[in-house]
């Protein structure tokens, strides 16, 4: 099977019951992705799938064949604070991660929603992160991260939010 993830395209050949989350972790070591309840519940392993968010641990790798998948690292353009996504940045600069476990979902889930969205109500915000849990429970400043990159103020460098507090 071919599968591109992050942009790269790979030739695989994965045992049929490996899932997507399986895959990405051990494969590819892009552990951003997490493994918390494996029943979909939680979203902590949310990834984008040609586009639409999906839980990587109820996903069959195989059934990804010729599939574009987007992990939480997949939004940075590299390692350094510089190349973080407006997303991220607004997420460090909002105190959206307490623990942080949740946030690898809660950002690709924020970014598919800002992809078909880029401006949405605070309502359709709650709506299209319904299906990841942070139990941390940093919901508002989470809203406050998104709202931010909807309206604009992470869209420069990555300086732009590091005061906002």
């Amino acid at each position: 099977m071919r599968l591109t993830v992050n942009g790269r395209v790979h030739d695989l050949d994965p045992d049929p019951g490996l899932s997507l989350l399986e895959l990405l972790r051990g494969r590819f070591a892009l552990t951003g992705t997490k493994l918390v309840c494996g029943r979909g519940e939680c979203g902590a392993c949310t990834v984008q799938l040609d586009g639409d968010v999906v839980y990587s641990c109820l996903t069959l790798a195989v059934a990804c064949d010729g599939a574009n998948v987007v992990t939480v690292e997949g939004l940075a353009t590299g390692g350094a604070e510089a190349s973080l996504s407006p997303l991220q940045r607004a997420f460090i600069a909002k105190d959206a991660a307490q623990c942080g476990f949740c946030t690898p979902g809660l950002l690709v889930a924020a970014h598919t929603l800002l992809e078909r969205n880029p401006g949405p109500t605070d309502d359709e915000i709650r709506a299209g992160m319904s299906g990841n849990l942070c139990r941390c429970g940093t919901y508002p400043k989470i809203l406050a991260a998104i709202r931010a990159v909807a309206h604009g103020e992470f869209a420069g460098s990555a300086e732009a939010g590091s005061t906002d507090r």
